[in-house]
């Protein structure tokens, strides 16, 4: 407040936070108007104004749950996704027999457990391009699948592995290390192919529905007489393969190759099933090495990345 040479009240406005004070009317009682005086007869303001707050637009979030089908949901095309993402479940659930087995104990529950695993593999094949051909493919599909994976060919697996593992006499510690490798690397490598650009030609580490189906059938058609820690090399290479750089040919292209490649191997198979299943899984798990070093020294075209 200033007062100047004629004794009359100057008040400034003042803002304090979000107040501010008004300047003295001239209808004060200092002019003759009723009003409330200071102890000198100068208007005291009594009354306050609130500045208006800003408006802030904030987007809210949707009711509810997202769609898990994009796009037209006629009852065909919910059918459609249903039968897909069916496969899925059913790949989830023979994970869970295949555990419930291996617990049981028992030669021939092993083998029914490794048949479940395989049969989770089949089922998981299906699954992908149902929803493809269907055109059903949706992110809910993809993240349904690579849960179930994980489950199926990484927890169900290492705890088949680790059970058959100690039926042949394996250490349990070293079994039980060795079945956890298949639990991580399963978890990485999901992860890993999850944010990775999708490649036709070939895969960066060992599926992990192929690590399953390689274990399983190494626990129905493996040789006898092999020695329990070779074995446990062979599971724990596998698991590893799985999160290793390497590149290995997708099957699609294996199964594509002439017919006459395959005579060598028939014609192993007849004299030992065994034998040829060591030679033909133990070739394919040096393949990724072996195309690995010839990429890098430029002895053949790169690989599409």
């Amino acid at each position: 407040m200033v007062i100047d040479g004629d004794g009359i009240a100057l008040l400034a406005t003042t803002a304090v936070g979000d107040h501010t004070t008004q300047p003295a009317s001239p209808l004060s009682p200092a002019h003759g108007h009723p009003g409330m005086s200071g102890p000198s007869g100068l208007h005291v303001p009594t009354r306050t104004r609130r500045a208006p707050r800003p408006r802030v637009d904030v987007e809210e979030a949707p009711a509810g749950p997202i769609a898990l089908l994009p796009g037209e949901r006629t009852p065909a095309r919910r059918l459609k996704f249903a039968i897909a993402n069916g496969c899925t479940i059913g790949s989830l659930l023979l994970g869970l027999v295949a555990v419930f087995l291996a617990m049981a104990g028992g030669t021939t529950n092993l083998r029914l457990a490794a048949a479940s695993l395989l049969a989770c593999v089949v089922l998981d094949g299906c699954d992908g391009g149902l929803a493809r051909k269907f055109k059903v493919a949706s992110p809910f599909g993809a993240q349904l699948d690579s849960l179930a994976d994980l489950s199926s060919f990484g927890v169900a697996t290492g705890i088949v592995v680790y059970q058959w593992l100690a039926a042949q006499g394996a250490h349990p510690v070293t079994a039980g290390a060795v079945c956890a490798l298949i639990a991580v690397c399963a978890a990485i490598r999901l992860a890993r192919f999850n944010v990775s650009p999708s490649n036709s030609n070939n895969f960066w580490g060992v599926p992990t529905t192929m690590v399953a189906a390689v274990l399983a059938l190494n626990m129905m058609l493996g040789p006898d007489g092999v020695s329990v820690y070779a074995q446990v090399a062979f599971v724990a290479a596998y698991a590893i393969a799985m999160v290793t750089p390497f590149p290995y040919v997708k099957l699609g292209r294996v199964l594509r190759l002439p017919l006459w490649v395959w005579v060598v191997p028939a014609i192993c198979a007849m004299i030992s099933v065994p034998g040829t299943f060591v030679a033909v899984v133990g070739g394919y798990l040096v393949s990724g090495p072996v195309l690995w070093l010839l990429r890098r020294r430029g002895n053949r075209p790169a690989l599409a990345a």
